[in-house]
């Protein structure tokens, strides 16, 4: 067991779970970023630009600081072949991917962090039905990639 990542993880998750509970306590808002963007791309007249701008661009900022200073941190993006593996398509699959996640979380409601994080910790029956739905999928994805379709995935 690697205890620093473990640790790594252990603080990501409670700054995770800060962040929620302080987007909840000043501005009333569920921290999911799927609607956040969504938030940011339709309803701009709203006036509440400026908080989802700021949320995403925290997002993007924390990893990008981190490769800036040349600190790895566990962070996906300076070794992500090292961490997480190679791609399995090229851009193309990605951007295919990406489209697919985005149409899933409009039918959904909201992505992994509004029903995982946020939806869980309000014991929302939607929330704890899209989360389940979530990892039924993966596990069942996982597991026609490396023993039915086999490959290297």
């Amino acid at each position: 067991m690697d205890v620093t990542a473990s640790l790594h993880g252990l603080i990501g998750g409670i700054l995770i779970g800060l962040s929620a509970v302080w987007l909840m306590a000043t501005l009333g808002r569920i921290a999911g970023i799927s609607g956040i963007l969504s938030g940011l791309l339709t309803r701009s007249s709203q006036g509440d630009s400026a908080w989802r701008l700021t949320f995403l661009l925290g997002l993007i900022s924390g990893p990008l600081l981190l490769m800036l200073l040349g600190s790895d941190l566990g962070n996906v993006a300076s070794a992500p072949a090292k961490v997480i593996g190679e791609p399995v398509g090229g851009v193309g699959i990605m951007l295919l991917a990406g489209l697919l996640v985005g149409v899933g979380t409009g039918i959904g409601g909201g992505c992994t962090s509004g029903h995982g994080v946020c939806g869980l910790a309000r014991v929302s029956t939607r929330s704890i039905v899209a989360t389940l739905t979530f990892l039924l999928v993966a596990i069942i994805t996982v597991y026609l990639m490396r023993h039915v379709i086999g490959g290297d995935v």
